[in-house]
């Protein structure tokens, strides 16, 4: 997050308010970890690296707290960015189940052709960039894999509880991509399911088998659950993305 970045902002968007267009640029560096979890926002050093006053700046942060992402603690001053936990990933996770598991199932029925051809792609090329290692190939290509099985469903109450549920999925996708670029993880044992659970779900949406493809959906969520709570060695696997210090 720069100055240009938020110049880019205005010009994409001329009539947002400052402190809209500053409250999206921590959103996004929040939700994809460039932001890490626990780290303190110094309302004086953004304002700064943005080239703006400290007013819209606060303005931000106060929204990202009522959304959730900044938290204030009364032990502590100032505003820190929500921390990541597995107890809280497994509740998110058991609901991302009932969610993506169903868009599966009724992706086997409704999915087009074209839609089918667009996930074998990228189910193929995330199993390759899993398999070299490369987080933004993986970044490229899973988060796209899970959101056009939603938007492929056909219902669009499915879809827009997906939606509320995205920012906070996406820390922990991220996160767990991150897992998987560490050498330390090569030996995982849920490291090849993860690495082959898209092509299973999209060969079962393929082949029009709405039952194989709910539970084949169901599986890959419980493996991306089980690798990132056996990336930490037996202790907190988030220890590793927090903020230095934290």
């Amino acid at each position: 997050m720069d100055r240009y970045q938020l110049k880019e902002k205005t010009e994409q968007h001329p009539d947002a308010k400052l402190k809209d267009l500053v409250m999206q640029l921590l959103y996004d560096d929040i939700i994809s970890l460039k932001i890490p979890p626990k780290a303190k926002l110094n309302v004086n050093q953004i304002a700064m690296t943005l080239g703006i006053s400290r007013t819209p700046v606060v303005e931000a942060i106060t929204g990202l707290t009522e959304l959730g992402f900044v938290v204030n603690h009364p032990d502590q001053n100032g505003s820190y960015v929500l921390d990541l936990s597995l107890q809280d990933m497994v509740s998110l996770y058991q609901v991302r189940d009932a969610i993506e598991s169903e868009a599966a199932f009724l992706c086997a029925y409704n999915a087009e052709d074209t839609v089918i051809r667009d996930l074998t792609r990228l189910a193929d090329a995330f199993r390759d960039s899993v398999i070299l290692r490369d987080i933004r190939g993986m970044q490229d290509t899973d988060m796209p894999f899970h959101r056009l099985i939603i938007s492929s469903c056909g219902n669009h109450y499915l879809q827009r509880s997906y939606e509320q549920l995205l920012p906070h999925l996406t820390r922990y996708q991220f996160s767990m991509l991150e897992f998987i670029g560490k050498a330390s993880n090569e030996y995982n044992p849920w490291l090849s399911n993860v690495k082959y659970n898209h092509t299973a779900v999209v060969s079962a949406i393929r082949m029009r088998l709405p039952e194989l493809a709910r539970q084949s959906m169901s599986d890959h969520i419980a493996s991306s659950l089980s690798f990132t709570s056996l990336s930490g060695d037996g202790i907190d696997p988030f220890q590793f993305i927090r903020s230095p210090g934290a």
